[in-house]
């Protein structure tokens, strides 16, 4: 059997360089390639030598600062279409791109979503992601298989953004809010296992992974500390002040808020689930 053959677009990006780690596992399945698409250079570069290109170059949910907003659709939109559209003319098999719960808009008091549920992004970060879809969506054939991926919060060993901040505090604080909330995440490795299934069974459509558990922010921090060896206390004193904040002030809501998709719309026919939610959070606490 040959190998697979699979470009990753995007050069240093957190999924791209875990997937590759992944994949080293099986060195006598798979042959990866990662390519920088910065500039325009990567135009040059033979596409028809892979089966799969993997897209996640991408600007991500740094600035809300409307300078930015061309630079977004320049690089989220843009960019993600003109590769799809490179990989399809030089006969590539399959196209993996990896969108973004954001597309669904930003979390809140109450945030649920199914496969009915329409997209409604609430900023040129999430509409620039759901616009690379549909321009890449109208590319697919039977020769050219499109794989969306609307992956929630991913976390993991050098990851990023909330899950950072929320590691600190729980290392920082004695006391932490306890609200009820629940969202989505999914831990890095979970990730890269179901990228690898959607290539192994040459999938096209649209997905959404995530882990088996919801998290509750609270629970989470807890369990942080507790890889830590340390004691937090969590109390619902703050929780009056909090309902109050949630939807006005944006990173309590990204903090308390609830976003969450429904596990059956994340059920797949091979179990990706590497980790559970605690031994994830204490693996990377460990390896942080």
């Amino acid at each position: 059997m040959s190998k697979r053959k699979i470009l990753i677009t995007g050069k240093g990006s957190y999924v791209g360089t875990n997937f590759i780690k992944w994949l080293e596992q099986s060195p006598e399945q798979y042959e990866v390639v990662e390519l920088s698409v910065r500039g325009t250079e990567w135009k040059e570069h033979d596409f028809s030598i892979y089966d799969v290109v993997l897209h996640v170059a991408g600007i991500a949910h740094v600035s809300t600062d409307p300078s930015m907003e061309q630079q977004y659709y320049k690089v989220n939109r843009d960019l993600a279409i003109e590769v799809a559209e490179k990989a399809k003319k030089e006969h590539v098999k399959q196209f993996v791109f990896t969108s973004s719960i954001i597309v669904y808009g930003d979390s809140s008091s109450e945030k649920v979503i199914d496969r009915n549920t329409v997209p409604k992004p609430s900023n040129f970060y999430g509409n620039s992601k759901l616009q690379a879809e549909e321009g890449i969506k109208l590319l697919e054939s039977n020769s050219f298989r499109v794989v969306i991926l609307r992956p929630p919060m991913v976390y993991g060993r050098h990851s990023k953004g909330n899950f950072v901040r929320l590691s600190r505090l729980a290392r920082e604080l004695p006391v932490f809010p306890d609200y009820d909330n629940k969202r989505s995440m999914i831990y890095i490795k979970n990730l890269c296992e179901f990228v690898k299934l959607v290539i192994d069974n040459y999938e096209s459509g649209l997905f959404f992974p995530q882990n088996s558990e919801y998290v509750k922010t609270s629970e989470m921090v807890s369990c942080i500390a507790e890889a830590h060896n340390k004691r937090i206390r969590l109390t619902k004193v703050f929780n009056p002040i909090i309902k109050m904040m949630i939807t006005k002030v944006g990173i309590v809501n990204k903090v308390f808020g609830n976003l969450y998709y429904e596990q059956n719309i994340s059920e797949y026919k091979v179990n990706y689930r590497v980790l559970s939610l605690r031994e994830s959070i204490t693996v990377t606490e460990v390896e942080r």
